[in-house]
């Protein structure tokens, strides 16, 4: 089991890893709109935070050695269903190699944030 750490990503904020690789796979944390170079959620709307978590993503695949066309697998949370449109547009652009996906509706997500999404994918 091989842990990944990168600071192109918001650190992890409890005692878990950004992503871990075992069994050629990497398994990510669940990615929320944090900027990374700033240390807060700067979007207000799903489209910003969209956006920001697939550059999260994007950084701890990369760091991991793999990338969002090697996704098997996504889980997706959105704090509001009425957002599913516009989350689901960004999410095409960046999926393209069209993983599973689950994607529910939550109460609450850490800071207050719109979307998190998490990812399996082969290195």
């Amino acid at each position: 089991m091989q842990k990944i750490h990168t600071t192109n990503a918001p650190a992890a904020v409890g005692p878990y890893s950004q992503a871990i690789v075992s069994g050629g796979l990497v398994f990510t944390s669940g990615q929320i709109a944090i900027d990374p170079a700033a240390n807060t959620v700067e979007a207000a709307d799903i489209a910003g935070q969209t956006e920001q978590v697939m550059k999260n993503l994007g950084a701890v695949l990369e760091a991991a050695g793999s990338s969002f066309e090697k996704a098997v697998k996504t889980t997706c949370f959105l704090a509001d269903m009425e957002d599913f449109g516009t989350f689901n547009e960004i999410y095409g652009r960046y999926f393209t190699s069209l993983p599973a996906r689950s994607c529910v509706a939550v109460k609450t997500l850490p800071k207050n944030v719109l979307v998190e999404v998490e990812v399996i994918a082969e290195i």
